[in-house]
């Protein structure tokens, strides 16, 4: 499709854009930097978007409320042909790569959720039983970043390390 074509097309201002999308100005602006969506410039040097941007923005915030990223939404979008907007086919394509990464998400989640169960409900944070401690930054050697709900078979041995070495004050038996 020619320029020109496209710009007949894009008919809708940014103003009526984001009112349809339920977005703010600055959004559209924000995913067209991104290149999550394309606007064209009329002879004003206004934007102007194509109606199917509209559900483009659909996709994208759908997306968001999944938890996708914006970065993994815009990937998943340039592997349409032309970078067009999905057809219902497409998002059937979209929505069972996205499910999987929900399910991830939602594993992990439930993960982190039994993991740390004792301490949410008390607070106490129990130096002998909460999954959390990390007695002088034991673990810093053997791995970084959240190391007991990344890898809790590490945190435990690194815990278990600890304790049988060190009493209670952090001085070697």
């Amino acid at each position: 499709m020619t320029s020109s074509k496209h710009r007949e097309e894009a008919n809708l201002s940014v103003g009526q854009i984001a009112k349809r999308a339920g977005v703010n100005v600055s959004a559209l602006h924000f995913y067209e930097q991104k290149g999550l969506i394309r606007s064209w410039r009329n002879n004003g040097n206004q934007r102007r978007y194509k109606p199917d941007t509209l559900r483009r923005i659909a996709v994208i915030k759908a997306g968001q409320k999944m938890g996708i990223s914006l970065d993994e939404i815009k990937a998943t979008l340039a592997t349409l042909p032309d970078n067009r907007t999905p057809n219902k086919t497409d998002w059937a394509n979209l929505a069972t790569h996205w499910q999987r990464q929900l399910d991830e998400k939602i594993a992990y989640m439930q993960h982190v959720r039994n993991f740390v169960q004792g301490c949410i409900g008390c607070g106490c944070l129990s130096m002998n039983a909460c999954p959390m401690y990390n007695p002088n930054d034991i673990v810093a050697d053997s791995a970084s970043g959240a190391v007991w709900l990344e890898a809790p078979d590490k945190a435990l041995a690194a815990k278990i390390c600890y304790d049988n070495n060190y009493n209670k004050i952090g001085t070697t038996e």
